[in-house]
């Protein structure tokens, strides 16, 4: 806020109250008006966020006794634009105008005008000296406000079945999170009426030197990064504004969503302060296994037991999916053990919408009991592949080496 912003504002009106109102008037109306146009309030409302921001100024200055008699001070010289100059101050005892932005600027100035500047120049640093000694200074623009603040983030975890995992599927979620103590509707103030921080001017954060020239910025010890300070602390929050509460949410898990993923939900975690945004939720996901179903990637996996006879003559057998009818796939005669089959467009769901592919592992089975005539059929085979040594190959690789 500039010297001559200053001096034109009326922080009277802002407050509704006459200039010989007392202390105990100017706080009153301050507490009624900043009850009715708090962010928390109004959320949503630019209107009442920018009047609370000028109710919280007027206060800041009204309400400190020095400040109010500087302030006085500077609109009963200033305060029409005139400057009535004294005895021996240049120009004679009549009165003249000038404009203030000539005054103030800093830059040459001409005539009369500059005699009489010249005589009280000297007296403008003791008039606005330490009204403006806070955070901005004189002419920056940054005087007193409180700044919006965003919700922290939270984390929750959720355990789905595999089959949700892959189809997807909406979750309650019981959350515990800091909110808007509903006591005192956020303020922090029993009156709903919290002051602005002396200490960092409601901005919430402090600077401190770390040399060379530069400086970092820490939260403000006072009001814990809040910017506003409880004169009468809340019995609930104790004066932080905030208070522990429980909700219900349901929760979209996207389909495809794998063991251990993070998922991000935009501004689902705890709520801002003064008009802030929220923070974001982050889910971990938990995937129970499956009795018949594995995963790889976008992948399903299956083991499929076959006959010896179905794995040496070849011919189709029916593979189970997940969620849907089962799928036939073709059999090459002499498929050896281990060997991977693949029915496509039946695994899980990809970020693009499209599926992976069902890979089918095949295992021959082993009888572990035989009747009389499949033994005498194997051992009849056994005759007629005598010849045979499968493991010559073995052998002679072996030998090699």
């Amino acid at each position: 806020m500039s010297t001559k912003d200053f001096i034109e504002k009326d922080y009277y009106k802002v407050l509704g109250v006459p200039k010989d109102a007392t202390e105990a008037e100017i706080k009153k109306a301050y507490r009624k008006l900043a009850r009715e146009n708090h962010p928390d309030a109004n959320k949503g409302n630019a209107r009442a966020e920018e009047r609370f921001k000028e109710i919280s100024e007027a206060n800041d200055i009204l309400g400190d006794p020095k400040k109010r008699k500087e302030y006085d001070e500077a609109r009963s010289l200033f305060g029409n634009g005139g400057f009535r100059p004294g005895p021996g101050a240049g120009g004679g005892g009549g009165t003249f105008n000038f404009d203030l932005g000539d005054l103030f600027g800093g830059g040459p100035q001409g005539g009369g005008g500059q005699g009489g500047a010249g005589g009280f120049g000297g007296g403008l640093g003791d008039v606005f000296g330490g009204l403006f000694n806070r955070t901005g200074g004189p002419g920056t623009g940054t005087g007193p406000r409180t700044q919006p603040r965003r919700g922290q983030d939270i984390e929750s975890e959720v355990t789905l079945s595999f089959t949700e995992a892959i189809e997807g599927a909406t979750v309650p979620l019981r959350m515990s999170s800091q909110a808007p103590c509903k006591a005192c509707s956020g303020t922090g103030d029993k009156n709903g009426t919290p002051r602005v921080c002396p200490t960092c001017v409601g901005t919430g954060q402090v600077a401190r030197g770390s040399g060379g020239g530069f400086s970092l910025t820490d939260p403000c010890p006072d009001c814990k990064g809040r910017g506003l300070i409880a004169e009468d602390p809340c019995d609930v929050c104790k004066g932080s504004g905030r208070a522990k509460s429980s909700r219900t949410m349901q929760v979209r898990i996207p389909a495809g969503v794998s063991d251990g993923q993070r998922i991000r939900l935009r501004g689902k975690g705890t709520p801002g302060e003064r008009g802030g945004p929220a923070g974001d939720l982050y889910v971990v996901v938990h995937v129970k296994d499956h009795p018949v179903f594995g995963r790889r990637g976008d992948n399903l996996t299956v083991t499929v037991p076959v006959t010896y006879t179905e794995a040496a003559l070849g011919g189709e057998i029916r593979v189970p999916t997940l969620g849907g009818p089962p799928v036939t796939l073709k059999l090459p005669a002499g498929t050896p053990n281990g060997r991977t089959l693949r029915a496509r467009g039946k695994g899980a769901v990809r970020k693009d919408g499209t599926r992976g592919d069902l890979l089918v592992t095949i295992e021959v089975s082993v009888p572990k009991d035989l009747t009389g005539k499949a033994r005498d059929a194997l051992e009849a085979y056994r005759e007629a592949t005598a010849d045979e040594d499968p493991r010559a190959e073995l052998f002679q690789a072996a030998k090699g080496a």
